[in-house]
């Protein structure tokens, strides 16, 4: 039984890495406020090109300081307020972010992956942290990055290729 469970935990991690590596860069940004670098971002989907609703699609940031897992989510509903994002469950999802989400360093990387069904899974520093199944949380999460009403209007040209 023990092996036969370490083969399906190495054959989904080949999977996750497989899917991973099959997608290509469509561009890459860093985020800095101030005199401060907080993270750098890459997006990549399956032809290195973006399309609202294309899936698969993958969003990486990579930490650059120390942020508490509290920070990141409150500052995930401050960018929703400013996109006015009012989906009925904004608050549940803010809820389980903050369960899923640790405090992150220097060098931690959190990525998103929407698959096919706009099922979104998060992994941190290729560890698969765990799934948010509301199909319609993937969707106003990357708005924050890819949406045109950003906060971050150059770092969204940059993960869209477009500097």
């Amino acid at each position: 039984m023990t092996r036969y469970l370490a083969s399906l935990a190495f054959g989904l991690l080949a999977t996750t890495a497989m899917a991973a590596t099959s997608l290509q860069m469509v561009g890459e940004a860093r985020l800095n406020v101030m005199f401060f670098s907080v993270y750098d971002s890459r997006l990549y989907t399956a032809d290195g090109r973006y399309q609202p609703d294309q899936r698969p699609l993958r969003l990486e940031i990579e930490y650059l300081r120390n942020i508490t897992a509290e920070a990141l989510v409150k500052q995930t509903g401050a960018e929703w307020d400013h996109l006015q994002v009012t989906h009925e469950r904004r608050d549940a999802w803010l809820a389980q972010l903050t369960e899923l989400w640790p405090d992150v360093g220097k060098n931690d990387v959190i990525a998103l992956e929407l698959d096919a069904d706009n099922r979104s899974t998060f992994y941190f520093n290729g560890e698969k942290l765990g799934m948010m199944e509301d199909r319609d949380f993937g969707e106003h999460f990357v708005a924050i990055w890819l949406s045109p009403d950003t906060s971050r209007p150059a770092l969204r040209d940059a993960l869209l290729g477009s500097l």
